[in-house]
């Protein structure tokens, strides 16, 4: 955590929070007390990981999933969380109580509409055709914050577009990638992965979903040595690699 920038302190205090959550469970091995993953930790991962790592692009001709809800006025505090979790996954807003995104997320609304208890409030609905005046293109403009999401695309590239992972040492190497990933996690949430035609045509998504899977090809596995070097010797007074900078 230090390599990544991240104090002694401030990672005591994410460790409590993670475990206060049931992510983590008090561990020892070979004598030294540490942490495991806690069982709900696993499907929590693997969710983020296929969202993360798996580009997702809709075609022209996949359905749409629309979201349709009903909640009285004295529950308003719920409908922002609905409205929320699905703005989270990249759910675009048609009006105020419909919500549309592409099919393949179906599944993710059914689980937000489950864990906040509202399921028997909400209508799901697959449209092979959306009909609107203007066409696609200009509905996705109102239903979604287009320059919002290019914008997280931008700032990806400006940030990881001039990597060069043959300078780098494994350990540089790890706290690049750890940077990247946590630059980048967020990107795949907001945005849906719309048709190309639909969006503007200076749209950069395109060359940030590649510019992420060529730094996962190049970083990871140098990432892992540093992890290996780290986690297979003895922690404390951990020497740096040779050549590398404390």
């Amino acid at each position: 955590m230090t390599t990544v920038g991240v104090s002694q302190a401030r990672t005591r205090t994410a460790i409590l929070r993670v475990r206060s959550k049931g992510l983590l469970d008090p561990d020892v091995r070979d004598g030294s007390a540490g942490y495991a993953l806690g069982p709900n930790a696993i499907p929590a991962l693997e969710r983020g990981d296929r969202r993360i790592y798996t580009a997702r692009q809709m075609d022209p001709s996949d359905r749409w999933c629309l979201i349709s809800y009903s909640i009285p006025e004295s529950q308003r505090q719920l409908r922002h969380q609905i409205r929320r979790r699905l703005a989270g996954i990249g759910c675009g807003t048609v009006s105020a109580a419909l919500w549309i995104c592409p099919e393949y997320l179906t599944g993710e609304v059914e689980e937000i509409l489950g864990d906040l208890g509202v399921r028997t409030s909400a209508a799901i609905f697959l449209a092979d055709e959306t009909r609107v005046a203007g066409g696609l293109e200009s509905a996705v403009g109102q239903w979604w914050d287009l320059p919002a999401i290019a914008a997280r695309h931008q700032s990806f590239w400006s940030a990881y577009g001039s990597v060069a992972a043959s300078d780098l040492t494994p350990r540089q190497a790890f706290a690049t990638w750890i940077g990247c990933v946590d630059a980048w996690r967020v990107i795949p949430y907001v945005d849906p992965g719309l048709p190309a035609a639909w969006l503007p045509d200076d749209w950069p998504g395109n060359l940030t979903v590649r510019l992420f899977a060529d730094l996962r090809e190049q970083l990871e596995q140098l990432s892992g040595r540093y992890v290996h070097q780290v986690t297979s010797g003895p922690l404390p007074g951990l020497q740096p690699e040779s050549g590398a900078a404390p």
